[in-house]
């Protein structure tokens, strides 16, 4: 076989594009999962933290957008950032993306992981052992169909996408027709309304509503597979990240007032990461009920499958421009995909779930790993905003949706961004500060290996010469 150093080109068209970019952020998982927390942080206010916290993703997805018409480009934040302020730059918004993706790993394959076991052996659903062996199968699963090529992955996506669909949309009829009449909770305005909010309750809220989002820019890291677009009009990898952000924020706000029609504050706190089947119990008998495991299942599997897309496509383009060991550019000359990175990525998750695994309980780990991501995912997304509004500031005299479009709505979420981040460390226990400050500062050991490798390289390349 010959050897080729790029990525499978004029793959996905925009449908698959948006179908990522939904699945990126895994909607079933995310309520699943995440739910509990923060409605146990602002209460019914919790609505309100889903609807602004889209607000400001649409803000860096426009920021995404822009920068994408630079170079469609594998490395999305990590090589616009570099283009913008420099290459280091650029390094840690790579390496901030990477090392969320690691966690992630984590708190995306155990909620997969607990479902199956619901399913096949309830009794040991609280095994943090059983949970991890599970956790690890499903995610070597979930490789070997990324790694087989970004078609294979686009097909299981579709399916599994739509599957967890027709789920989802049964549940939220159900609910409403159930218990529209007699909430647990009575909808009010106040929900949404920001005079409700203090600085402290948004920035509490808003670090567990991005992680809601995140995900949907799996989207730019397959640019350089996605299908050229017209001349002069938006790539169909911008066009699904705007698609899948538009149908992401209805959604969540939908299911958010469904979760808090159908249930009580104890009943959410009771189900813990189970939100779902908990809203599936009081709707449907048994077994029906266990759909609500089923698109929980789907959902993770989804995403777990986008994240190592993300992380392989960042981790190649930051190999082949050198930044990081050049072998972790590697490209199978069959399938077309950055194998070397997509392996990396699966040795790390399961590394770090059986290190996990010696942590008192699963829970922990949730908790601990869903706010790290969080304020890393402020640190990548907030330099994109930055490097957007900066890139094109000129666009601020091109007229009133320019400057907004281009500048003023991509540099207030990055605002936003660096706002909920710097507000949330104090927040934050010791092992979630490791987890989240202390994975990025780890950046700067590539950082300078890579440093060490280039000036060796150009000193050997500079003797040869002589």
């Amino acid at each position: 076989m010959s050897e080729t150093t790029d990525l499978a080109k004029n793959s996905l068209n925009t449908l698959e594009s948006a179908v990522m970019g939904i699945a990126g952020t895994a909607p079933a998982f995310s309520v699943a999962v995440t739910t509990a927390a923060i409605v146990a942080s602002v209460g019914t206010l919790s609505v309100g933290s889903v609807f602004y916290c889209g607000l400001i993703m649409f803000g860096i997805m426009l920021a995404f957008i822009h920068l994408s018409k630079i170079t469609p480009h594998a490395g999305a934040a990590y090589a616009w950032v570099g283009h913008v302020f420099g290459k280091k730059w650029g390094f840690f918004a790579g390496w901030g993306l990477l090392v969320a993706s690691i966690f992630f790993m984590v708190s995306a394959t155990i909620p997969a992981a607990t479902s199956t076991l619901v399913f096949i052996a309830p009794e040991l659903v609280e095994s943090t052992t059983w949970v991890t062996v599970t956790a690890a199968i499903w995610l070597t699963l979930v490789t070997v169909v990324v790694t087989k090529g970004i078609k294979h992955a686009s097909y299981t996506q579709m399916i599994l996408t739509a599957l967890e669909t027709i789920v989802i949309f049964a549940l939220l009829i159900a609910a409403f027709v159930e218990y529209g009449d007699k909430p647990a909770h009575v909808p009010s305005l106040i929900w949404f309304s920001p005079f409700s909010f203090t600085p402290q309750l948004f920035a509490t809220g808003a670090l567990t509503a991005i992680f809601f989002y995140w995900g949907w820019d799996v989207t730019m890291n397959l640019s350089e597979e996605t299908k050229e677009g017209e001349e002069d009009a938006m790539h169909p990898a911008g066009k699904g990240a705007f698609w899948a952000m538009i149908n992401l924020i209805l959604f969540f706000i939908i299911m958010m007032i469904v979760v808090l029609i159908v249930l009580t504050d104890a009943e959410i706190a009771e189900a813990n990461t189970n939100v779902l089947y908990a809203i599936a119990n009081k709707l449907f008998p048994t077994p029906w009920n266990y759909l609500a495991v089923l698109s929980t299942i789907l959902s993770t599997v989804g995403t777990i499958e986008t994240q190592i897309l993300q992380f392989s496509r960042s981790m190649f383009a930051m190999a082949r421009d050198e930044m990081l060991h050049p072998r972790y550019a590697k490209i199978h000359p069959e399938w077309q995909t950055p194998w070397v990175a997509t392996f990396v990525i699966w040795f790390l998750g399961v590394l770090l779930l059986f290190s996990s695994s010696y942590m008192p309980s699963v829970k922990i780990i949730l908790q601990s790993s869903i706010l790290a991501i969080g304020f890393q995912i402020c640190f990548y997304m907030s330099l994109a905003g930055f490097a957007c509004a900066w890139h094109y500031r000129n666009k601020l005299k091109a007229g009133i949706n320019n400057a907004v479009s281009y500048v003023l709505w991509p540099l207030l979420a990055a605002l936003f961004m660096v706002f909920i981040a710097l507000y949330s460390i104090p927040t934050f226990d010791v092992i979630t500060n490791v987890m989240g400050i202390g994975g990025i500062l780890l950046g700067f050991i590539p950082l300078l290996l890579g440093e060490s490798r280039r000036a060796n390289n150009g000193r050997s390349s500079a003797d040869k010469t002589v």
